[in-house]
């Protein structure tokens, strides 16, 4: 082989390990971008006593639907459903606190004309729930607003990543484009189980405090 070929040859190889090095250096920001785009568990903590006292109530409503978790696979007829009862709840519903109907600062139901954050989140379940949505993929989460004040809101779990259904908004939105604490959710693998969430950024020590706030609205 020619000093030239050879040469050729080495500058080839080079040329193809510096493609190869940058197309694995993509492949690895692009499941960095994924991962992202769903909330992970960082261990189980209690759930709300709303919630448990809302369970004792409607056990059918807690029940566990197997121990594999589904991710909703969405299509162009599905999301149109999410977003239309999305908006008809929040359009039905009118925002109510507990006190002012059942006199107690909280007690988790389903709303008949209106309700608190929490009984949005109930009756869009229970809705989705009945139009075929895994209920492993319907996840109530709890979270620190922009003022800090604790919040409800459903998580969808999708095979694209988590989004989120607020009586706040009548868009859907993926979890990590929203200005809010994400502080726990019910498990995937069953809903009377809940877990602790983690968030790009956020310390332990900021997570816990946002935990023991939520605790103390509880």
């Amino acid at each position: 082989m020619s000093i030239t070929t050879r040469l050729g040859a080495v500058l080839l190889a080079t040329m193809l390990g510096m493609e190869t090095a940058e197309a694995a250096g993509f492949h690895r920001a692009e499941e960095r971008a994924s991962s992202a785009h769903f909330t992970t568990s960082a261990g189980k903590t209690l759930p709300p006593v709303g919630f448990v006292n809302f369970c004792a109530r409607n056990p059918r409503e807690c029940r566990s639907a197997g121990r594999t978790a589904r991710k909703a696979l969405m299509t162009g007829e599905r999301w149109r459903i999410v977003y239309q009862l999305n908006s008809y709840v929040n359009g039905k519903i009118s925002p109510a606190s507990d006190a002012d109907i059942y006199g107690e600062d909280e007690y988790w139901a389903f709303p008949a004309n209106a309700g608190d954050c929490e009984d949005y989140v109930l009756l869009k379940k229970r809705y989705l729930e009945k139009l075929g949505f895994a209920r492993s993929s319907l996840l109530i989460t709890v979270v620190l607003d922009e003022r800090n004040e604790g919040h409800a809101v459903l998580t969808l779990r999708t095979e694209e990543g988590d989004f989120v259904l607020d009586n706040r908004r009548n868009d859907i939105r993926r979890w990590s484009d929203l200005d809010y604490i994400f502080l726990k959710r019910q498990s995937d693998r069953d809903p009377r189980e809940w877990v602790l969430l983690e968030r790009g950024g956020l310390t332990t020590s900021a997570m816990l405090l946002g935990a023991e706030a939520d605790a103390a609205r509880n």
